[in-house]
């Protein structure tokens, strides 16, 4: 998906102004959850999500979405990654 399209489609589906995140290469962020509903699409790099027993890799142009108060934990590629990520309670 295009940066344009996601951005058109987080705002009919409710979510706020999105933001940047960058996050560092070959890093990871342990078993968490967050309060709010998340959608992002991946701009450069790629990341990896587990929820569960259950890994997905997302890569530049892919949405992962997580539903609030989901536990999951992400790794980061070898060359990090950069997201534009809506949030909404």
């Amino acid at each position: 998906m295009n940066r344009n399209a996601f951005t058109e489609s987080l705002t009919k589906e409710g979510f706020p102004d999105a933001v940047v995140v960058t996050r560092e290469a070959n890093a990871e962020m342990a078993v968490h959850e967050h309060p709010f509903e998340a959608k992002a699409l991946i701009l450069e790099g790629e990341m990896s999500i587990r929820v569960g027993d259950e890994e997905r890799a997302y890569h530049v142009g892919d949405v992962f979405h997580l539903l609030p108060h989901k536990p999951h934990s992400e790794r980061y590629g070898p060359n990090g990654v950069t997201y534009l990520v809506g949030r909404k309670q």
